[in-house]
């Protein structure tokens, strides 16, 4: 395994990020772990995990100037942590994210930060993708930018799940949307990682048999 991707897992943990136990995922699968961004809280963490969607960035998109946008509310930070970082390595990019609830008054809108240019690319940072329920909801606010033009999606971690059909949730975004899905690891290097340790033998098997009925073909 990669050294940067364990480092990621080893933060996801010490982050409290990464958790293991039952939960209800937005898609309304019953899964066994929980990889949540809204349990980042100090100002380390979140700047910790933006150097890592720094550095997938750099990786995938290279220094190319892009828009970032950030979905409410756990997307807003994640975008505003990778555009700090990118700046700090020299890719000085735009961000914004949109309000849960259109406002009327003042500035009014349902977006917040930069506004897009027609032609301008639009990459959107994430968390998680489990069925690609939030990404679909988020093509469908960025609808309302003229000439909005999404050409990347970042994640924490592809968990390999099928979406609406066999295939992964993220090659049906591919395919539906047109535009690459990146994540920074998947869950079969949190399996990896996991197996290192005998004490981690009940969540690793917990996970594989989620996986042999939640799993993707493709």
């Amino acid at each position: 395994m990669e050294s940067y991707k364990r480092e990621f897992i080893q933060f996801l943990q010490s982050a409290g990020v990464l958790k293991f136990g039952d939960f209800t995922a937005k898609s309304g699968r019953k899964i066994p772990y929980f990889i949540n961004a809204g349990d980042i809280k100090t100002g380390d963490q979140i700047s910790k995990l933006g150097e890592f969607y720094a550095k997938a960035y750099f990786e995938k998109v290279g220094n190319k100037k892009t828009v970032l946008y950030g979905p409410a509310y756990k997307g807003i930070s994640i975008a505003v942590s990778a555009a700090v970082a990118l700046a700090k390595q020299g890719l000085d990019v735009p961000f914004f994210f949109n309000r849960k609830e259109v406002k009327d008054h003042g500035e009014g809108g349902v977006f917040v930060g930069y506004v897009p240019k027609e032609g301008e690319e639009i990459v959107i940072v994430e968390d998680v993708i489990t069925a690609g329920t939030a990404i679909r909801e988020s093509m469908e606010i960025l609808s309302g930018v003229k000439g909005a033009k999404v050409s990347a999606v970042f994640v924490m971690v592809d968990r390999k799940e099928k979406g609406k059909t066999e295939m992964s949730a993220m090659a049906e975004l591919e395919q539906e949307f047109g535009f690459p899905v990146f994540s920074v690891v998947d869950v079969y290097d949190i399996i990896e990682y996991l197996e290192e340790d005998p004490a981690n033998k009940e969540n690793v098997d917990r996970i594989k048999n989620y996986l042999a009925v939640n799993g993707a073909k493709a």
